[in-house]
């Protein structure tokens, strides 16, 4: 902690004081941290890998329970990832998305998918599926989770999610893709299925 010239004390921030900031404002249900615009803070030393694990200072987060409390307090702003309380707005780290579906069930036409931070989504009209696919054709799915927030779908359920497809036309083309909330959500054009 230091001080300014007019005396205020500036807090450097960092993980315990975001958490316990997190803590104070936990109510029922998620934070409103769209609606929060505390001063920027800096930038904390926090990353998110593709896989899902939180970092801080290089070190992976053990408690499930933290990593819980941070991903409540999630915030994209245009291009860029911060940790939002009441007092605080830090800038992290984040590979690709800020969660990853790590399982779904598929209950009645529905897909109800889980992050690895025990969030459950429904997919359709406002939790979309999308899938990016690379210079080299390796597709990444997505599924929205909540705000502007995305789950990458892990591995093992878009295998899973592939064995559910079908083929439905989209604006003249037939694509290959899956259904749930009344929607059909397109993987990849039919013509391209091996």
């Amino acid at each position: 902690m230091a001080k300014t010239m007019s005396g205020q004390k500036i807090v450097t921030p960092s993980a315990e004081s975001i958490a316990a900031s997190a803590t104070q404002a936990q109510g029922k249900g998620l934070p409103p941290v769209e609606k929060w615009n505390p001063p920027f803070c800096g930038d904390l030393d926090m990353r998110i890998a593709r896989d899902g694990t939180w970092f801080y200072m290089g070190t992976p987060i053990g408690r499930a329970p933290l990593v819980r409390l941070f991903s409540t307090i999630i915030r994209k702003d245009g291009d860029d990832y911060f940790l939002v309380t009441p007092v605080e707005k830090v800038g992290i780290t984040v590979d690709d998305a800020p969660f990853v579906a790590v399982d779904f069930n598929q209950r009645g036409d529905d897909l109800v998918f889980e992050t690895n931070v025990g969030d459950f989504v429904t997919a359709g009209p406002d939790n979309p599926i999308r899938v990016v696919r690379d210079d080299t054709g390796e597709p990444s799915p997505y599924v929205l989770v909540r705000r502007n927030l995305e789950a990458l779908i892990d591995r093992k359920s878009f295998y899973r999610l592939v064995d559910l497809g079908v083929t439905e036309p989209v604006d003249g083309v037939d694509w290959f893709g899956v259904r749930s909330g009344g929607m059909f959500f397109a993987i990849i054009p039919a013509a391209e299925l091996p």
